[in-house]
């Protein structure tokens, strides 16, 4: 017997309706990102264009120091937001005077990123009386897709990163059923432990690759079936997530092969490419397979529309191909369109959060005056928690053969 709460939402979803707000043809949206490790800057229209644009990445300093340190990301932030803001803003031509609002990220992420990116948002709206949309990062991430391509409610996503792993069913601009997220770690953060485990920085191909860039370039040429790891949570009729065990295996794949190559930890091993594939692969049919079970309970219940139902996966992991192909066979198999952004929206930055405070200004929600105090949130759930729903349903999915190429 399903809750009330699932009750009520069933069959509730409709198209894409916009209400009428203040927000005329010209208005124009700054976003601001500072979530984790890139500090972003946009301005957009209210078609979604992209005036101008600046993105400040760390990612060669944190794959120097083998992981995101929070203090550091915080410094780098610090020293480049003012830049990158003022570029986006020159770049499209547009006066501080001339936005209509200001779009910042608030929640969730790292707490010492999130505080640069509030503070200076906070100065900037005050200075030139600009009105204040705070953002959360996976609300923009998810709403992404309606950028680029015409994506109408309620819709299903996959948002996958280096933060985060949760399944959802977006249902309008700031109204989202949760069906399942990561229990532990999330698939970008694991791949990269993976990566700097193996060494792979000393890789001739990937010295310059993030963790999970690297494991997808070597997976290329390797095979997956020289290492089976164990799909995790496989007797588990839910959506959620877990990567940490499978780190767990990996590790001692390694320590076994090390110990047979004679090599001491530090090294690169001569079959990398074949652990590279079989990680890659068990992440990607642990991903697929959740998601085939968001699928079918949505179905069950009334949670997409009949026909023309839509799978929009996002976030930093999204631009896997490896992994976009697993996710096409669940698609293909249950007649949903998947949508991925374009891969440089996949990744952190100041577009998105321009987007989703474009969504949120034509649809007049989250508006704030710029003298309303706003906190960060380094943790933020996203929408109504229906994963004990899905639990309860105990959905036994039909075997769907992975067979990628």
């Amino acid at each position: 017997m399903f809750s009330s709460k699932l009750r009520l939402f069933r069959g509730l979803g409709g198209g894409r309706v916009r209400r009428q707000s203040r927000a005329g043809a010209s208005s124009l949206v700054l976003g601001i990102e500072t979530s984790c490790d890139d500090t972003g800057a946009a301005v957009l229209d209210l078609n979604g264009n992209i005036l101008g644009e600046s993105l400040h990445s760390q990612k060669e300093v944190h794959l120097k120091t083998g992981g995101i340190i929070p203090t550091v990301a915080q410094q780098l932030h610090r020293e480049h937001i003012e830049h990158v803001v003022s570029e986006a803003l020159a770049l499209s031509g547009v006066s501080p005077q001339q936005l209509s609002a200001v779009a910042t990220t608030v929640k969730p992420g790292l707490a010492l990123s999130l505080g640069i990116g509030l503070e200076f948002s906070r100065r900037f709206v005050t200075r030139h009386r600009k009105p204040f949309i705070p953002i959360h990062h996976m609300e923009a991430h998810a709403l992404t897709a309606r950028m680029t391509e015409q994506v109408e409610f309620p819709f299903l996503v996959l948002l996958i990163s280096g933060g985060h792993a949760l399944l959802a069913v977006a249902r309008g601009v700031d109204d989202f059923l949760l069906l399942g997220q990561s229990l532990d770690v999330a698939p970008g953060d694991a791949m990269d432990k993976v990566a700097r485990r193996l060494s792979l920085l000393k890789h001739p191909l990937c010295s310059s690759l993030s963790g999970g860039q690297a494991l997808e370039l070597l997976a290329q040429s390797g095979d997956r079936t020289s290492f089976r790891f164990t799909t995790p949570m496989s007797q588990s009729l839910d959506c959620n997530f877990s990567f940490a065990g499978l780190g767990t295996q990996v590790s001692l794949a390694i320590e076994k092969k090390e110990k047979e190559e004679g090599v001491a930890p530090g090294s690169l091993l001569s079959c990398v490419n074949d652990l590279a594939a079989g990680v890659q692969h068990t992440v990607a049919c642990h991903l697929a397979k959740r998601t085939h079970r968001a699928v079918v309970f949505c179905r069950n219940n009334r949670l997409l529309p009949e026909n023309q139902a839509t799978l929009v996966v996002s976030g930093g992991v999204a631009s896997n191909q490896y992994i976009r192909k697993a996710l096409s066979l669940i698609t293909e198999r249950e007649g949903l369109r998947l949508l991925c952004p374009p891969p440089k929206l996949c990744t952190d930055n100041g577009v998105m959060i321009a987007w989703n405070g474009v969504e949120r200004l034509r649809e007049n929600k989250g508006i704030l005056t710029p003298d309303v105090d706003v906190a960060y949130e380094p943790k933020a759930p996203l929408g109504t928690d229906l994963t004990e729903e899905v639990r309860a349903a105990a959905i036994k999915v039909p075997p769907v053969k992975m067979r990628i190429t």
